[in-house]
């Protein structure tokens, strides 16, 4: 199915949906994925949280655009210790492709080989230079440059890859550098820094030494406002989607942040599904008598609660991202699944 969302000088072709719900310990689906990541050779490792009290399905699916299941790894289990997760948060690769892990329960960056192999840790609690009090977003440049969203510091700030520390920049607040609970970020092409500010519902987009340059986005859900975007994304034409998070949606924006287009999503069964499906009948009865974009009662009028009901939308679109090919991925957390479009 190809079907054209359009704004002036954007094009989004909806190419297929992939995910499925699967709290078990492996196999194909996700456990409420909340980040994932794209290697050069196409594999899409898929950081799935999981809920708190099934800890056994916290874990990192691997899959690719041909809907193969690839396998998982776990790192050392869930706990506190080396290579374990308790929250896990964001996921990257560095240049050399080995994957960095944000948790902001432990407070800690964890790095793996793409074979799942623990290499490494580094992180501790604190809010002086080079601590991490709940760490979120992380993205790391084309100098191998990480940067992660000190989440309770209300900063973000700059690593080696060994996790030795370089600079940082932002405190709590509403002005501008400042932070309110920030969780995404992302970087572009020229090496700039963008940050979902989330609890201030907008965008800032600094140099790599912190130096603001641009700041877009208030509160409310009409075109142009956020509401708690938690996730960014950049093209290589300098346009700019965000994971508008409490409006339960994607925005577009150009490059000095001016309102291009929104997506609600337009989501397809995956072949997973399909699958599922097939092998259970009575489920595919009651599926073909529903309505899966239902009329609802007033009362239901909020964008969570038009999402929740209606199967094609993003319900908790938490993450976004682009591939070497230029197409848009959005992960939705509470849908088990990302949705994949191509843009022109």
């Amino acid at each position: 199915m190809n079907i054209e969302t359009k704004a002036e000088t954007l094009t989004l072709n909806y190419l297929k949906t992939i995910g499925l719900c699967n709290n078990g310990e492996n196999g194909r689906g996700f456990a409420q994925p909340y980040d994932l990541v794209i290697s050069r050779d196409g594999k899409i490792f898929v950081l799935n949280r999981s809920d708190p009290s099934l800890t056994k399905a916290i874990r990192i699916g691997i899959c690719n655009l041909e809907e193969e299941y690839l396998g998982e790894f776990y790192g050392n289990g869930y706990g506190v210790g080396e290579g374990q997760f308790t929250l896990p948060v964001a996921i990257a690769f560095d240049n050399d492709e080995r994957l960095y892990i944000t948790d902001e329960y432990n407070h800690t960056v964890s790095v793996f080989d793409k074979s799942g192999n623990y290499l490494s840790r580094w992180g501790s609690y604190g809010s002086t230079q080079g601590n991490l009090d709940g760490p979120a977003g992380i993205v790391i440049d084309s100098e191998d440059y990480v940067y992660i969203v000190d989440q309770n510091n209300n900063r973000v700030q700059k690593f080696t890859t060994n996790g030795d520390y370089i600079l940082g920049w932002g405190t709590q607040g509403t002005g501008e550098g400042q932070f309110n609970l920030p969780w995404g970020i992302t970087t572009d092409k020229d090496g700039d820094i963008y940050v979902a500010d989330w609890r201030n519902d907008r965008i800032q987009k600094f140099t790599s030494s912190g130096h603001l340059l641009r700041i877009f986005g208030e509160s409310g859900s009409k075109n142009g406002q956020l509401y708690r975007p938690s996730g960014v994304a950049v093209d290589k034409e300098g346009r700019i989607y965000v994971a508008d998070w409490g409006n339960e949606r994607v925005q577009i924006f150009d490059p000095s942040g001016n309102f291009l287009l929104n997506l609600k999503g337009q989501a397809t069964l995956s072949k997973w599904a399909r699958d599922f499906l097939k092998a259970n009948p009575d489920e595919q009865v009651t599926r073909d008598i529903s309505n899966l974009i239902p009329d609802l009662p007033s009362q239901l009028s909020t964008p969570y609660d038009i999402s929740s009901q209606c199967e094609p939308y993003f319900w908790s679109p938490v993450s976004i991202k682009l591939d070497s090919l230029g197409q848009l991925y959005v992960l939705e957390s509470n849908r088990y699944r990302f949705q994949v479009y191509s843009i022109n």
